[in-house]
């Protein structure tokens, strides 16, 4: 057995192990499917044996796959904290809040203003699905989003903090049949098709939310579309072809459409502060700080009655903090549930918020 695998190699593995699918695996580590089959094979032939079965409809393990992967992860996941130990300290702290408005917006205006002698740089990135492979690869530091919609796999390997129950809301045109009401129910929308961030992997937390809270009541999603980088582009996009838009309260202005809270029941999105397990730096523990107060002062996460949020993702919310000895007040998960029960969405930078 080699003794000098690269890390890059075990990392390539894991991705393609756990999606079985290369060209999904190759997206997730931003690799050309070509340079990931090449390291596939490179990590075989050192092996020398097959990890995986092949065919043109499906990848599996073998069961020698199966049996390193066990040991991938934890190498993996040994190899990340080492690197996270070895992080200067005195380093910028590059956090992803998707958008200038909303919750990781405010999350980090409050952590500059209390640690001003630090930098905190801010990242748009498209959505949690991606930024937290971003995080992984150790190109990120901090996001925001739905953790419930994560891979578990991917979910195990970071840390979080619940931070708000974001309310949702629609985007219509200012023509809409439903945009003179002060609030749209849901079964008001019966009928309508909206925009979810469908056809853009990095949001796939999104979309997944929205086909939840569509399902039963009516309710479609538009066609795929490629990701749709940066406001401006949102904006001509989402003109342009007319769509309402599943969005949270806290969104960015549309010339030309309006936003209207959601009711009966309000649905929610529920945001985490996420990071890679055993990160250490002093502006990490900034920004949670500045999270839990504002937490704290606006009731983000006190759930009001009559709301809507699945059951995985309550149980994340309410987890009971989890003590970590580098991570303290690290939130783990409890099996809680609610009935009828979530996000933020956007193929544009992030989640449609």
């Amino acid at each position: 057995m080699p003794h000098d695998i690269e890390p890059r190699l075990l990392r390539a593995f894991t991705a393609v192990a756990e999606e079985l699918h290369f060209t999904r695996a190759a997206t997730r580590l931003h690799l050309a499917q070509q340079a990931l089959s090449r390291d596939i094979r490179r990590l075989e032939q050192r092996l020398g044996t097959e990890l995986f079965t092949r065919t043109t409809r499906q990848v599996a393990l073998t069961a020698e796959g199966a049996r390193l992967l066990l040991y991938a992860r934890r190498i993996l996941a040994a190899h990340d904290e080492l690197a996270a130990a070895w992080d200067r300290e005195d380093r910028p702290l590059l956090v992803d809040i998707s958008a200038t408005t909303g919750t990781a917006h405010r999350v980090l205006e409050a952590a500059r203003e209390a640690a001003a002698d630090r930098e905190f740089v801010a990242r748009f990135h498209s959505g949690l699905t991606g930024a937290a492979a971003e995080i992984l690869a150790g190109r990120l530091d901090v996001s925001f989003g739905r953790l419930a919609g994560l891979d578990p796999a991917v979910r195990e390997r970071l840390a979080h903090r619940p931070v708000r129950y974001e309310p949702m809301a629609v985007l219509l045109p200012d023509d809409h049949r439903l945009a003179d009401r002060p609030a749209v129910a849901l079964a008001e929308l019966s009928g309508e098709t909206l925009y979810a961030a469908a056809g853009n992997p990095a949001t796939a937390e999104w979309t997944d939310l929205a086909e939840r809270l569509f399902a039963g009541r009516g309710i479609g999603i538009a066609a795929p579309f490629p990701e749709i980088d940066g406001d401006e582009e949102f904006v001509r996009v989402v003109r342009k072809r007319g769509w309402s838009v599943l969005a949270s309260a806290d969104f960015l202005d549309v010339p030309g459409m309006v936003l209207r809270p959601l009711v009966d029941p309000v649905p929610l999105s529920p945001v985490s502060m996420v990071w890679r397990r055993g990160l250490r730096h002093p502006g990490l523990d900034t920004l949670r700080a500045a999270a839990g107060q504002l937490a704290a002062r606006h009731g983000w996460l006190e759930r009001p009655a009559g709301t809507w949020l699945p059951a995985a993702d309550e149980a994340l919310m309410r987890g009971r903090p989890r003590r970590h000895p580098d991570q303290p007040g690290v939130t783990g998960t409890c099996p809680t549930g609610h009935p009828g029960g979530g996000g933020t969405a956007h193929g544009r930078s992030r989640r449609t918020r």
